[in-house]
């Protein structure tokens, strides 16, 4: 893990106070969108300061590269090309090339509302305590395409959805943590735990998770605040290949094994990896039968389940593995 806290302090050398930081791998059909939500953003007539945009390529084969230098005409703009595929890479990265105190990551397949970056500063500004905020996400569906019957309310999660409600919330349980696709932290919060683990986060094709999530937990630990703020919004796609129940499936999977890490690092063993899995798994399984004619709770339910079989399938293999 890349050690934040030894760069150098360019944040006092510039005005830029928020580095907006888009992490991209083969996403060309939507980063344009992405990047031209950002640059439109103002926070000069509010007399808070300046905004860089930086895109991280993740390891792209597409035209991401074409698309961001179509738009290098802007001074805000900056493109970094990563090598080492994974998110929490490309994310650490994006911090290293930053100016500003506050970091605010959006995914390339979202569109930021015009006074999103002006909603974080805003927020940071007015709260020395807070480390980490993140605000509501609605969902963008392909054309002529409607949520299919066996997707429930709550799975609407796992497509990036995120809804606290219309006020502001001060975040105490780790789950509520904001969605990483509408994302902001402190640079000192980020620099003071050494970045995001490259462990966590996806990576290609293998859909790793928590690392918000291992974040939030961090910042409450040092008794900082996490928050929601409803006005910072942002509108994410759902990419016509992800309704379909084996992505939601693999998602799940994925899930599984994120948060097997995450107990790992907090010391959990593998009996007790075990027992809390175990139990996960037949709670999922038994609603999946008692719900089976109703397709959205069955499928929720089951979904659930084999995330535990994910988690499961990590111990088992975490603890066979030869010990350094």
């Amino acid at each position: 893990m890349p050690d934040l806290a030894s760069m150098p302090d360019l944040a006092s050398t510039s005005n830029i106070v928020i580095s907006a930081i888009i992490c991209t791998h083969n996403r060309d059909p939507y980063l344009a969108a992405a990047i031209d939500s950002l640059l439109e953003q103002d926070l000069t007539a509010q007399g808070l300061g300046d905004f860089e945009v930086i895109v991280v390529d993740n390891a792209s084969t597409d035209n991401t590269k074409a698309i961001v230098q179509a738009r290098l005409d802007n001074p805000r703009l900056k493109y970094v090309h990563e090598s080492k595929l994974g998110l929490s890479h490309a994310r650490n990265r994006g911090v290293m090339e930053s100016k500003g105190d506050i970091i605010a990551y959006l995914d390339d397949d979202a569109v930021a509302e015009a006074y999103w970056l002006r909603t974080l500063v805003e927020a940071y500004r007015d709260d020395d305590a807070l480390a980490i905020a993140g605000g509501r996400v609605t969902l963008l569906w392909p054309e002529k395409v409607e949520p299919p019957s066996w997707l429930s309310d709550a799975m609407l999660s796992c497509l990036g959805h995120y809804d606290l409600g219309q006020e502001m919330v001060n975040i105490d349980n780790p789950s509520l943590t904001p969605r990483g696709l509408n994302y902001s932290l402190r640079r000192s919060f980020l620099e003071s735990v050494g970045g995001f683990d490259p462990q966590l986060g996806r990576m290609g094709k293998k859909l790793l998770s928590n690392e918000e999530l291992y974040m939030t937990e961090a910042a409450l630990k040092q008794g900082l605040r996490v928050a929601y703020l409803p006005e910072a919004l942002v509108a994410h796609n759902v990419a016509p290949e992800r309704i379909n129940r084996n992505w939601f499936l693999r998602r799940s999977w994925w899930q599984g094994v994120s948060e097997c890490y995450r107990d790992q690092l907090e010391g959990r063993g593998l009996v007790g990896q075990l027992k809390v899995a175990g139990e996960r798994l037949l709670r999922g399984m038994f609603k999946a039968v008692k719900f089976v004619t109703q397709p959205a709770v069955c499928f929720d339910n089951l979904t659930y389940a084999y995330g535990q079989v994910g988690y499961l399938s990590t111990a088992f293999h975490n603890a066979m593995a030869p010990k350094a």
